[in-house]
């Protein structure tokens, strides 16, 4: 017969916790006082990690939990969005790198004190790999009048930046950090609302050169990304002087920045001296001698493989200077120079290049004005003589030239479609030719899109016949 407790019709024997349960429960409830952890089987470990309060002191679940449910936990309460994946599928590591970004991100200077950031340093600098600041917060400035005001004004323009705000300095925290790999930065301030001021858009010189003696320090850095952060040709000097010689950089990204012919040409001496295999210079105020400068370091380069350089002020001098520099480099597999105001000029250079660099796997050319050349462009660049009907007095319009006395009409030439078409028919290795935007001919983009597509079908045709053989041998 079953035995029943008259108190609750529910009760049965069979729903009574074994001992070891009842035991693992009394662990947990008393699990701050008396840890008991490291001694128990994995199963077990799992009840105690499911069941244990997550309102534990950071300092003590750090030391005592390692990588698994008790962090998934952990993240989960504290953030509505948790993909693991961008983390190595560690949990322990997400909700450390998101709790010391989240910490960097409201410090603020003369008001929050260090020891904040250092206390939880010790706690995950094992755990860190990436950063991904999204705000710097300047220091709060106090009221002023309207004249400390203007006496202010005078002085920032007198001291050239003295006296500006500066954020969070990075000489506390990345020596410390001896896994960090990335560092993503921007220096801004999220949802300022009516305390709108341009200077909290910047970093300034006191923040780059400590920024600069940061990464220095932080021997493990592979990827370092500056962006929309108003960095300009004296900022980027200094930042590129103590990143010479770094070890093991391999990514930079200055995106979104300010970064004129100066700055471009200490990015080329960088190119020389350092290991760089992936530059993003997009949208800055680079011109033609800036990229001369990274041209020339290009030419000699054997580590760079992407360079990124849309969005820039090129033109043909830059253009050409890149793509000359392409006929001695064999290493670079992606490069984009949309939007830089370059010409069919280019396009000739480029198509010169590919007909003999079977390196270069992506190219994007897009918004670009590669269309129409007249003929007297042709005749000019073949003898070497300036025509006077095409400079002074003759015009391009839907295909003809005209001269200035309406006697004759002379047919006009897609150059710049011509070539690439020519260049890709000898080409077998580009798969990728963003050409979108460029005045060519459709009929020239649907032949060129065709040679690309036939590059990519024979590359995968390819790839699998390459994994037989070597696991043949």
């Amino acid at each position: 017969m079953r035995r029943i407790i008259a108190e609750d019709l529910d009760w049965s024997l069979a729903t009574v916790s074994s001992l070891s349960n009842l035991c693992l429960q009394c662990i947990v409830n008393n699990f701050e006082e008396k840890p008991i952890y490291e001694e128990l089987t994995s199963s077990e470990k799992d009840f105690i990690q499911n069941r244990v309060s997550l309102s534990l002191p950071l300092h003590f679940a750090a030391n005592v939990f390692p990588d698994g449910v008790y962090w998934k936990r952990r993240c989960e309460q504290k953030w509505k969005v948790c993909d693991v994946s961008n983390y190595g599928e560690s949990w322990k590591r997400m909700f450390f790198e998101r709790q010391l970004e989240n910490i960097i991100e409201l410090f603020v200077p003369g008001i929050t004190e260090p020891k904040t950031v250092l206390d939880m340093v010790t706690l995950c600098k094992d755990h860190i790999k990436k950063l991904n600041i999204a705000q710097l917060l300047p220091p709060v400035k106090e009221p002023q009048t309207e004249d400390e005001e203007q006496a202010t004004e005078l002085t920032l323009e007198n001291e050239d930046d003295k006296s500006g705000m500066d954020h969070f300095d990075f000489r506390i925290l990345l020596d410390k950090l001896t896994n960090l790999e990335e560092l993503h930065l921007v220096y801004k301030v999220k949802s300022c609302g009516m305390n709108f001021e341009w200077s909290m858009f910047e970093m300034t010189n006191r923040d780059c050169e400590s920024l600069a003696k940061a990464l220095k320090s932080c021997k493990t850095l592979k990827l370092f990304r500056l962006h929309l952060s108003h960095l300009e040709d004296k900022k980027c000097r200094l930042l590129v002087k103590y990143l010479l010689d770094h070890p093991s950089l391999r990514t930079l990204d200055f995106s979104h920045n300010v970064i004129g012919d100066s700055g471009a040409r200490a990015i080329g001496k960088l190119l020389t001296k350092s290991k760089l295999e992936i530059l993003n210079l997009y949208d800055n105020n680079i011109g033609g001698p800036g990229a001369k400068a990274i041209a020339h370091a290009l030419s000699k380069n054997t580590t760079l493989v992407s360079l990124n350089l849309c969005l820039n002020r090129l033109n043909d001098e830059g253009g050409q200077a890149i793509c000359k520099a392409l006929l001695n480099n064999k290493t670079l597999l992606h490069l984009q120079l949309g939007a830089n105001g370059v010409t069919w000029l280019t396009a000739l250079s480029l198509s010169s290049v590919l007909a003999q660099n079977n390196t270069l796997k992506s190219i994007n050319l897009s918004c670009n004005t590669l269309g129409e050349c007249c003929i007297l462009h042709l005749e000019a660049r073949a003898t070497k003589k300036v025509n006077p009907l095409c400079h002074l007095g003759g015009y391009c319009h839907r295909g003809l030239v005209k001269t200035t006395s309406g006697s004759s009409m002379r047919p006009s030439f897609h150059v710049g479609g011509n070539a690439l078409e020519e260049a890709m028919s000898h080409n077998t290795s580009v798969t990728e030719c963003n050409i979108h935007l460029t005045d060519i001919e459709e009929r020239k983009v649907s032949v060129i899109n065709q040679m690309v597509w036939n590059n990519q079908f024979r590359k995968q045709e390819t790839s699998p016949r390459e994994k037989n053989t070597e696991n043949a041998n």
